[in-house]
């Protein structure tokens, strides 16, 4: 009989080692199968709060957030292309050029949580983003993210339009910022154990494993 873990991966839309760490945990459950059952529910994460609706230049936004130089920030997209790709994610660094803002985002994400589909659209905004290089804070994309996941439509430019599941998202946010969390990706392993990072496949499957002989052992 398998050991079901309740997961919560907090993150935002514009990480790329969210993409990384979310691919990798989930390779690590698929090989784990038979042994762990887990259900992933994304919590909302900002890196850049503050970030207007027309972005900002990447390398001028990683300049002056972490300091560093245009040619190191170069170096590390190249390991994260080769971490996606070993994933079987393409990350398109010659299309993606500016970082934006996500609160949107994560509105509709806590809307597609409650409609069974939150998987399948931060997949689609992850795509949108790192692959096609859109705008994830764009309505019009995220609506076309919508469309390719089979979530209402009108849901969901209803959402957009108007203030629903702010206070939500804000509150889920300040729950995340008071335990502690600063840095995404953080994988929450039942209400109790974090795993940080986007790890290799490997460290997952063994995280996970020693969690779940724990919980079986009480």
């Amino acid at each position: 009989m398998s050991q079901a873990l309740k997961i919560d991966f907090v993150s935002d839309v514009s990480c790329p080692w969210c993409v990384i760490g979310l691919k990798a945990l989930e390779q690590a459950l698929e090989n784990q199968r038979e042994t762990l059952t887990a259900e992933i529910h994304f919590q909302p994460f900002e890196l850049n709060p503050q970030m207007p609706p027309e972005g900002q230049d990447l390398n001028e936004h990683l300049v002056q957030k972490y300091g560093g130089t245009v040619e190191q920030f170069a170096g590390t997209r190249q390991a994260i292309r080769d971490r996606g790709e070993e994933l079987g994610f393409a990350f398109r660094m010659d299309k993606r050029d500016r970082i934006y803002n996500t609160f949107d985002c994560h509105r509709l994400l806590h809307w597609a949580g409650e409609e069974g589909r939150q998987l399948e659209l931060k997949m689609a905004l992850f795509r949108a983003y790192f692959t096609e290089g859109l705008n994830p804070g764009d309505h019009a994309v995220m609506l076309q993210a919508v469309r390719d996941v089979g979530l209402d439509e009108a849901r969901a430019k209803a959402i957009l339009d108007g203030n629903d599941y702010h206070d939500e998202v804000r509150e889920q946010q300040k729950f995340y910022a008071g335990v502690g969390i600063n840095a995404v990706p953080a994988v929450i392993i039942n209400d109790r154990y974090l795993i940080q990072g986007g790890q290799p496949v490997a460290t997952f499957e063994q995280a996970l494993l020693e969690i779940a002989a724990k919980a079986e052992a009480g």
